[in-house]
């Protein structure tokens, strides 16, 4: 059985104070479902809830990720998480013995995470929560939870204005509160504001770690057929010296090729030997070269040891891209068509990273069609009216109108669990836009046209 939530102790208070918000079983609102989709995205769950607890029931009045408008008070979190004044987190709900059995986590929408601040009124009351829920578990950093009481400060302050909003025309003095909760309002908006900023930069952070971990992948792969190859060559060439210095041997204690030097010479087929030797050595020698190609490659692609700034080669740039993603186009064929460009003074590492992003979704889109038609990716470069154009053209599964709509929003994607976390042509559009252009995301009749334009000279963002 689950453990029941206790009562308040003002519980006939709390109930009065909650009526006199007239918010019960009221029709959806913009500025709430805003205020709950922004909770959602800052704590990254696919459901979050503005929860109000009456007496049998907690009713939502606004809701992201599930059907349900209510569900009864014994079996809700929020009814725990209105009995203190902090945040309610609950990092793994199996692991909690007052939630363990409840069917809202053993069945739909198996609740396995929630965390819920109290939406508190000026005079102390607990009216609900503004609550995020997880089917996994998980935990909030603590600008993650700062964010989302922050949040729920600003559920209650919409609250408090549109109770004063409806008896505004009756007293001059409610205008007054009115006008005074705005200037809060807007004063705990630009905090939000700022947090938000605070949050899109760790996101980048950690856009920007998961292509490097793409790039390890990637390197790891390419490397592991030449280091096996030298590995599986060099035993061969150690068991051919010692057959050759064993003959040499048997060449100094004789000075005229006896019938058992000759028996030797044939044995090991020397003549074979001392042909075959040197194409040996020149395999291991390219194989070594292809290591430190990747190597450079990578270096080249990461810039770590280069100015945030500098004129760079974007050709080169695409170059290291596409060999460090060599794994993944053994079936695809990929099309260079280069213009004539000029060095772009621009920040090469996060225009790498684009490239990256945007190849990789080239890539997963044609692996799609591979049964259909033979993969082609086109990548061409074009200069006109001082811009560059840098265009990555596919003929994969395409995009729909409504997928293109949303398609640079953060945490957008449509690919699978796992696949991808919707960040990267999000923080792409970003690094773009602050070297001054534009990126595009086109549909064609066939396949997707990917348009970054670059301005040949851009005032580089300091932030």
């Amino acid at each position: 059985m689950h453990s029941s939530p206790p009562v308040p102790v003002n519980e006939v208070e709390r109930l009065a104070a909650l009526q006199r918000y007239n918010i019960l079983d009221t029709l959806p609102e913009e500025t709430y479902d805003e205020l709950t989709s922004l909770a959602a995205y800052i704590c990254g769950t696919p459901i979050a809830l503005i929860s109000l607890v009456d007496a049998n029931r907690q009713w939502f009045k606004s809701k992201i990720g599930i059907e349900a408008s209510e569900t009864s008070r014994d079996l809700s979190f929020c009814a725990h998480a209105i009995l203190q004044s902090a945040p309610l987190v609950v990092p793994d709900t199996r692991e909690d013995e007052r939630f363990a059995n409840n069917p809202l986590v053993v069945d739909e929408p198996n609740i396995q995470f929630y965390a819920g601040t109290p939406l508190v009124t000026p005079d102390g009351f607990a009216l609900g929560t503004l609550c995020v829920i997880d089917r996994t578990p998980k935990n909030l950093s603590t600008e993650q939870l700062k964010a989302l009481q922050t949040l729920g400060r600003e559920v209650i302050t919409q609250l408090e204005l549109r109770k004063h909003v409806s008896t505004l025309s009756e007293n001059i003095i409610e205008r007054q509160k009115v006008e005074e909760s705005l200037r809060e309002s807007n004063q705990q908006l630009q905090h939000t504001v700022a947090e938000l900023k605070n949050t899109q930069a760790q996101l980048i952070h950690s856009e920007k770690m998961s292509s490097l971990g793409q790039l390890v992948a990637g390197i790891a792969h390419e490397m592991n057929n030449p280091i096996n190859f030298i590995c599986g060559n060099i035993g061969y060439i150690h068991a051919q010296l010692l057959e050759i210095l064993e003959l040499l041997k048997l060449y100094q204690n004789e000075s005229d090729p006896s019938e058992k030097i000759q028996t030797k010479v044939k044995e090991i087929d020397l003549e074979f030997l001392i042909g075959d030797l040197p194409n040996t050595l020149s395999s291991v020698k390219k194989g070594a070269e292809r290591i430190n190609q990747i190597v450079l490659s990578l270096r080249n692609f990461s810039r770590l040891d280069e100015a945030e700034k500098k004129e760079s080669d974007l050709h080169e740039g695409l170059d290291n891209t596409l060999l460090l993603l060599q794994h993944r186009l053994k079936h695809i064929h990929i099309k260079r068509e280069y213009g004539d460009l000029p060095m772009l003074d621009c920040n090469a590492s996060q225009l790498n990273q684009v490239f990256m992003s945007i190849i990789t979704n080239a890539i997963d889109a044609v692996e799609g069609v591979m049964h259909q038609r033979s993969p082609e990716i086109i990548i061409r470069t074009e200069l006109s009216d001082r811009a560059i154009a840098v265009k990555v053209i596919d003929n994969g599964v395409g995009i729909n109108q409504e997928v293109q709509n949303s398609i640079f929003d953060p945490f957008f994607t449509t690919k699978p669990v796992g696949k991808g976390v919707g960040l990267g042509l999000s923080v792409s559009y970003n690094i773009v836009k602050e070297h001054g252009g534009e990126l595009q995301v086109l549909p064609r009749e066939v396949g997707t046209e990917c348009i970054i334009k670059l301005p040949l000279s851009v005032p580089l963002s300091n932030d």
